[in-house]
């Protein structure tokens, strides 16, 4: 039996990473292929196009993307909303004029409007206004999800294509990025901490009023969910969606606060100073949890706890050379 290729497109992310170290522990034998950025260039789309036909491709984990925070989101929303739209439309495109039957896409929470029920469920999607401070990555996320979703009603039957969506909530873990100019908030805040405890600074600084809930998943649980979602029978996947509401939430199930989460990385980076926050800046949504009952139906549920999840994290960052 033949080994089943796989693109890992963004293996160096966090998420991509994650993803490899899931493949690599699975007992089946895969053959995984990466290319690096300067190798090929995902925006580019003759050589995406180049490429599948090369390569031959069996199963893609689409999580290539340009990501950030809210700053990040709120300096560049040219080149966010640019350059994911023409990854995720070169290589859903040349994945199936190129025969690639399987691939999954992955999104973000914040494809959600701002003032959504929660917990959020799928079919909330498009039913309000976006978060202004991420819409443009917000659409095109949304894009990519309309695309896969497209091709399949277009082209499903016919050439036995199946393209998947999976929105994980806010992620962290090993693999992540700590500059603090475009990260989220837990690399962030482990960063601050950790040199403030280094520096012996009296206080940390964190941005918004500590107010608003978010909810964490350890990177290495979306990565299984990743897997048990990729590899689904049809007729077990397709029980809980439809064709145009396909995507499924990946979430830890409960959130804590701004401020409890900055108070528990405190205390793992073990810092003994104070904790001020800036109102002067933005909070972003005031809550935002994910309704995780479809993946929870499949059989999926996280490993990590929010602190063992964060303790390994802080290990992880003290390999780093920030």
């Amino acid at each position: 039996m033949s080994k089943i290729k796989i693109f890992v497109a963004g293996h160096k992310g966090m998420v991509g990473s994650a993803i490899i170290r899931c493949l690599l522990k699975k007992n089946k034998k895969f053959d995984i292929i990466t290319k690096n950025r300067n190798k090929l260039d995902l925006t580019n789309q003759q050589s995406v196009k180049n490429f599948f036909k090369k390569e031959k491709i069996d199963q893609i984990y689409l999580t290539a993307a340009k990501v950030g925070g809210i700053l990040a989101n709120s300096t560049y929303p040219a080149s966010f909303i640019y350059e994911n739209l023409m990854i995720e439309a070169n290589i859903i495109n040349s994945a199936f004029e190129s025969g690639v039957k399987r691939l999954l896409f992955f999104g973000s929470s914040c494809i959600y409007p701002k003032f959504s029920n929660q917990p959020i469920k799928e079919n909330d999607l498009l039913t309000g206004s976006l978060e202004p401070t991420n819409e443009p990555y917000s659409i095109a996320k949304i894009a990519g999800i309309k695309l896969c979703e497209s091709y399949n009603r277009q082209y499903g039957k016919k050439y036995g294509i199946d393209y998947r969506s999976i929105m994980p909530t806010n992620l962290y873990g090993p693999g992540d990025n700590y500059d603090l100019k475009d990260c989220h908030v837990i690399p962030a805040l482990i960063r601050k901490f950790h040199e403030a405890k280094t520096k012996k600074l009296p206080k940390v600084l964190v941005w918004g009023s500590g107010n608003q809930k978010r909810e964490f998943l350890h990177v290495d649980d979306l990565a299984d969910a990743s897997f048990k979602i990729m590899n689904l029978e049809k007729k077990i996947y397709y029980k809980n969606i439809d064709l145009m509401c396909s995507h499924i939430n990946v979430g830890f199930g409960s959130d804590l606060s701004i401020k409890a989460l900055a108070n528990l990385v405190k205390k793992i980076t073990q810092y003994k100073g104070k904790i001020e926050f800036d109102t002067s800046k933005p909070d972003g949504m005031k809550k935002k949890l994910l309704n995780n009952k479809k993946i929870l139906s499949y059989g999926w549920k996280p490993k990590y706890s929010l602190e063992e999840g964060l303790k390994r994290t802080y290990r992880d960052f003290l390999t780093k050379k920030i």
